[in-house]
C-alpha cells in the first residue's frame, strides 16, 4: 500500500512517516505540505491513501478530499488532524477515517487495514466474462463518426483532458473519460493506472521495464500501458485466473 502525507508541519509529517514504516506491506511515496500540492503528488505518484491534515495554509484539507473524491480512480483519503469539528464535513467527501492528533500507531494500522478493503472494480474482476451490452465505442473522425469494435480494442489511454482509444485500426480521440468507459465496459477493461484501460481478452503479461516500472502486454501491439503498484496485485491476481 503506498501512502501519501499531507501535513504543513514536518514534524507531524516525520512521524507518521515511522508509524507507517512499521507496518508491512506499506510505504511512504510521497509527502506535501499543503492541498494544492497534494493533488500533484497523486497525479504523479498514484497513491493508494492520502494521510491528510485539515487545517493547511491556502485551501484547507476538506476542500482538497472533495477534490480527489471527484477524480477517475481516486485514492482513499484519512484525515489525521488536531480539530474534531471537522468530522461531519469530512466523512462528506467519503473519507475512509478520521483521525485526531496524536495519531496512536494502532489507531492508524486499523484504519488502513479499512482502506485495503477491495473496491467495486477490484471485486468485478474477479470473473472476466463478455459484455453481452455495447459491442462498439463511437469516435469522431474528420469523415465522421467511426464504429470500433471492442474486440479491435486493446486500451485506452488518458492524457489531461482526451482519451485516446488504440485499437487494431490505429487510434482515435474520444469524447468519453476514462470513467466512464470504466463504468460502460467493467467486464471488458481493467483499470492498471489512473491514466490507463486495458483489454482483458489481450493480457499475455505483466512485465518491468528497463526503469523498474509494471507494463502490461497486450497481444497484436507493441505498445506497453503503465501498471501503477496501486493497481499491481489485481492484475496480478486476474491473470493468475486467466
Amino acid at each position: 500500500m503506498d501512502v501519501l502525507i499531507v501535513d504543513d508541519e514536518p514534524l507531524a509529517r516525520e512521524r507518521l512517516t515511522r508509524m507507517v514504516a512499521q507496518l508491512d506491506d506499506t510505504r511512504v511515496i510521497a509527502e506535501a505540505d499543503s492541498a494544492d500540492d497534494a493533488l500533484t503528488a497523486i497525479e504523479r505518484f498514484d497513491p493508494d491513501v492520502v494521510l491528510l491534515d485539515v487545517r493547511m495554509p491556502g485551501n484547507d484539507g476538506v476542500s482538497a478530499a472533495q477534490t480527489i473524491s471527484q477524480m477517475d480512480d481516486p485514492p482513499a483519503v484519512i484525515f489525521c488532524t488536531a480539530y474534531d469539528e471537522y468530522a461531519l464535513d469530512a466523512f462528506a467527501t467519503h473519507a475512509v477515517g478520521y483521525l485526531l492528533k496524536p495519531v496512536r500507531a494502532e489507531q492508524l494500522e486499523t484504519v488502513l487495514n479499512k482502506a485495503r478493503t477491495p473496491n467495486k472494480l477490484q471485486k468485478r474482476t474477479s470473473s472476466a466474462t463478455t459484455s453481452q451490452g455495447r459491442q462498439h465505442i463511437s469516435a469522431k473522425t474528420p469523415r465522421g463518426v467511426t464504429l470500433i469494435p471492442l474486440d479491435d480494442i486493446r486500451y485506452f489511454l488518458a492524457d489531461q483532458k482526451y482519451v485516446t482509444v488504440y485499437h487494431t485500426g490505429g487510434e482515435h480521440l474520444l469524447d468519453d473519460t476514462l470513467k466512464e468507459l470504466e463504468e460502460a465496459f467493467s467486464d471488458r477493461f481493467l483499470r492498471t493506472h489512473r491514466s490507463a484501460l486495458v483489454s482483458i481478452p489481450h493480457i499475455q503479461a505483466m512485465e518491468r521495464n528497463s526503469e523498474g516500472q509494471y507494463e502490461v502486454r497486450l497481444e497484436d501491439t507493441s505498445h506497453r500501458p503503465p501498471v501503477s503498484r496501486r493497481h499491481a496485485a489485481t492484475l496480478k491476481a486476474l491473470l493468475h485466473r486467466l
